[in-house]
């Protein structure tokens, strides 16, 4: 027999007579007695569903209305057109006179106009805010 088998076998010997001779016991090893073996089929799927639950969670809580408050942001920016009435994230309103890629043209009073990036216009005069905050986008 080998010779490590055998002193492991020896020590757990050893231990489980120290467990007789001691009758304060700790209660996490008497529970664990009581709970017996181990199924190793049907443990593994009971040791995974709480994780799936919370990362099931997590996704309808926090990633799902992410998604959809992205969404609705891009629509908007992509709606933009010539002529809208804005209002940029910093508060400053203005009438969109032209329209790129990347950013839009706002007159702001006669004769001053500026260009700005397409994420910095915040939704349009007198409506409630498309982008909320400016940090999460």
């Amino acid at each position: 027999m080998n010779p490590w088998i055998q002193l492991i076998g020896e020590s757990l010997r050893i231990n489980d007579y120290r467990r007789m001779q001691r009758p304060d016991a700790d209660i996490g090893e008497a529970l664990l007695a009581l709970g017996g073996p181990v199924q190793p089929g049907g443990s593994l799927l009971v040791q995974l569903l709480p994780f799936a639950m919370i990362l099931a969670i997590f996704y309808f809580i926090i990633l799902l209305p992410m998604r959809r408050r992205r969404r609705k942001v891009e629509q908007f920016q992509a709606s933009l057109k010539v002529g809208d009435r804005v209002v940029m994230t910093s508060g400053i309103h203005g009438v969109i006179t032209k329209v790129d890629d990347r950013s839009v043209q706002l007159q702001i009073a006669d004769k001053v106009r500026f260009e700005v990036a397409r994420a910095a216009i915040g939704g349009y005069q007198g409506q409630a805010p498309v982008v909320t905050d400016s940090g999460n986008v």
